[in-house]
């Protein structure tokens, strides 16, 4: 059924855009379905916050809760991270995500 789906529009490092599909029941963070869905994610710490290769832009101004202190830490030693800035580790996919457009930062 099309309830079924969350809706997430993400945007790579080359500045392709894709809309992907998801199942609200899926229980995953959004750096594993980014990975699952072959994007370039180097997710090298495994999804613990602590290498901030999972980088996104949350465009839009789309409301997401506020990032847990370990986020925030790893947050603020990105010289690239912006207000919109979060690691998708640390997003589980739910389907208060409907609709939300982000863009792929990555290691950098």
């Amino acid at each position: 059924m099309e309830n079924d789906l969350i809706n997430i529009s993400v945007e790579d490092q080359e500045g392709n855009v894709q809309d992907l599909e998801i199942p609200t029941d899926i229980s995953l963070s959004l750096m594993e379905v980014l990975k699952a869905s072959e994007y370039d994610i180097l997710a090298t710490c495994g999804g613990m916050a602590l290498c901030a290769t999972c980088h996104i832009q949350v465009l839009d101004d789309f409301e997401l809760p506020e990032p847990g202190d370990d986020e925030a830490d790893m947050l603020d030693t990105l010289h690239n991270a912006q207000s919109d800035s979060r690691l998708s580790c640390q997003i589980r996919v739910t389907p208060a995500l409907q609709g939300m457009r982000i863009k792929i930062i990555g290691a950098e």
